[in-house]
């Protein structure tokens, strides 16, 4: 390939200046000289030629580790300039293949529209995406990949850390000798021994938790909706409830990833079902804690100490209360920062980086690659039903026995050649783990990912007659061994089972376990089980209207007159806890449930 520089020279009496672009658009060089005084221009033509390295470069943007650096120099040119500012980075990128960051750098829209389309990869040096615009990576075809195991032993080992520093009042105890003080009765601990640790989620970085936590001799419980019941158990831990962990726990280490679902999971609520004295422990993501609440908690009593490597605001204020609290003990993000660790990252990302550069599909991709344009028009209402199928099925699950067995089927007239089902499992398995997980699922990680987490999804195809021209007459997703918090959303063979249908381009909730409904799946849903008879639509509806919620859909399915029924209603706002609590008392109504899609 050959590359050819551009120069435009004005040259004034007193101060020449100079500006020059690199483009790859032709062999020819123009330079165009031009003098003032109404003197005669000449004009210049130059061939140059330059021709370039076959390897593709590699910007690395941020300090990352010797290890992953000489990977990569194995297979491209490698550019470190670090501390770039962002018009300093978009002017650099058009020349780069692929991109390694860190948190520090903001890799926006602005940055994948200057590349000009040479961008292949942006690899992200740790778990977290948030300063990637994964949105505009996947509208220019870049692949964002990041390194979310590397980091896992140091993350539990912190984690461990601050449990046993906080016991024994470590920190406490330190400041108060620097400051000449001797105050051995103030600072007596308690022991782990015999205590029980609440894991609040079971991934990879929680299961760890867990194993150095039993040898310590505490007894270990844990809430996590998709751990597999046999992996903990050969652990020797038990899978429990969210409020059985929060309410049994001696002490609560929090491994869940920050999500709407989970943002200030840890409130004056969840605080309040504590025993009296528990002990938290956070080294996942501040956000899930309401700092306010936790201060409340802590002057009150019913949090006895806290251990903080995260926090909502990085770094937090320094008059912070939480951080001043005496009973608070806090370290600055620290859960990845060991030299074995930060290697590992390094070589993790280096890894996946040169894997894509190579044509290769990363596990650990967080973006899906682009789709021909016909087949994403054809199927992008049935990849939106899918979604929401999984992400209303999943609410449903009651229990801590966690999701393990997925079965989706597929009702159409087109043969297995003619429907690639590849999109639209991914979209049901995106469903299912997106709300609780800080993993982006897509077409490239979704089988990895549920894999991960023990769950087993497995398709059936109900060949229909007639016409191919849809692609799909229905979907239905059920989870199998779970129990349900809306007992009718169980079907006559004991799984949780919702069906859905395209109408009119939009997705529809069709059926409910056995019941047939048909209501517009778009905002949130309410599920209402009932005696069938006259006035209970407009009772419910009345309580939702004074309490300002839009009702957009309602319909209501029955097995016969005044006998049981089902009302689906799709509401544009979430009902507070008092008017769920109001229909919820309606005589005739007998369970209910909110549904966030």
């Amino acid at each position: 390939m050959a590359a050819t520089s551009s120069w435009n020279f004005m040259v004034t009496p007193t101060k020449p200046s100079l500006s020059w672009k690199l483009s790859f658009l032709s062999p020819l060089t123009t330079v165009n000289v031009t003098r003032r005084q109404n003197r005669t221009a000449k004009r210049f033509v130059v061939f140059a030629t330059v021709f370039l390295d076959p390897k593709p470069t590699v910007l690395v943007a941020e300090k990352l580790g010797e290890a992953g650096l000489e990977l990569l120099k194995t297979f491209a040119n490698v550019d470190c300039s670090y501390n770039l500012d962002h018009e300093e980075l978009c002017t650099k990128i058009s020349l780069c293949d692929a991109l390694i960051v860190r948190s520090g750098t903001k890799v926006t829209r602005e940055v994948f529209e200057r590349s000009g389309g040479r961008l292949k990869v942006v690899g992200r040096a740790g778990v977290g995406i948030d300063n990637v615009d994964l949105s505009a990576a996947t509208e220019h075809g870049c692949l964002v990949v990041n390194a979310p195991t590397a980091n896992t032993i140091a993350a539990a080992e912190h984690g461990i850390a601050l449990l046993t520093a906080m016991a024994r009042n470590i920190a406490q105890a330190d400041a108060s000798i620097k400051s000449g003080k001797w105050q051995r009765s103030k600072y007596v601990g308690v022991s782990l021994v015999g205590k029980t640790l609440a894991v609040m989620g079971f991934g990879k970085v929680g299961s760890e938790v867990a194993r150095r936590a039993k040898g310590l001799g505490m007894h270990v419980i844990a809430h996590d909706p998709y751990a597999p019941a046999d992996r903990a158990r050969a652990i020797g831990v038990d899978l429990v409830s969210f409020e059985e962990a929060i309410s049994t726990a001696d002490f609560i280490s929090l491994h869940m990833p920050l999500t709407p679902a989970t943002s200030k999971m840890f409130n004056d609520e969840s605080f309040s079902q504590m025993k009296k004295g528990v002990r938290i422990v956070n080294v996942a993501r501040g956000g899930v804690i309401d700092e306010e609440a936790l201060v409340r908690a802590l002057d009150s009593g019913t949090v006895a100490q806290a251990a903080l490597d995260v926090f909502t605001e990085e770094p937090p204020s320094k008059d912070s209360k939480l951080v001043l609290h005496e009973n608070v003990t806090v370290t600055p993000h620290l859960g990845a920062s060991t030299t074995e660790a930060q290697e590992g990252v390094a070589i993790e990302v280096a890894e996946a980086v040169v894997g894509a550069l190579k044509g290769q599909l990363a596990a650990t991709a967080v973006n899906a690659p682009m789709l021909p344009a016909e087949i994403l028009s054809e199927l992008a209402p049935f990849v939106t039903l899918s979604e929401k199928l999984g992400r209303l099925a999943v609410q449903l699950v009651a229990g801590g026995r966690g999701v393990q067995s997925v079965k989706v089927t597929y009702s159409s007239a087109r043969g297995p050649d003619d429907l690639d089902t590849r999109l639209l499992r991914a979209m049901i398995t995106k469903g299912l783990i997106e709300p609780i997980s800080s993993v982006f699922i897509n077409i490239v990680n979704a089988d990895f990912s549920a894999k991960q987490r023990g769950l087993r999804i497995t398709e059936e195809r109900i060949l229909l007659d007639g016409s191919p021209e849809n692609p799909l007459e229905f979907i239905q997703v059920q989870i199998a061994n779970v129990e349900s918090k809306f007992s009718i959303a169980m079907s006559d063979s004991g799984e949780i089972k919702v069906e859905g249908r395209v109408k009119d381009g939009k997705p529809h909730l069709t059926k409910v376990g056995s019941f047939g409904v048909d209501v517009s799946m778009e905002g949130s849903l309410i599920l209402c089980r009932q005696v069938d008879q006259p006035g209970m639509v407009g009772s419910v509806g009345s309580i939702l209207g004074e309490e300002n919620v839009n009702v957009s859909f309602m319909s209501v399915g029955r097995i016969a007159p005044r006998k049981q029924a089902v009302m689906t209603i799709g509401v544009d706002e979430e009902p507070s806890k008092e008017a769920l609590k109001r229909i919820r008392e309606i005589p005739a109504v007998e369970e209910i449930v909110f549904l966030k899609l």
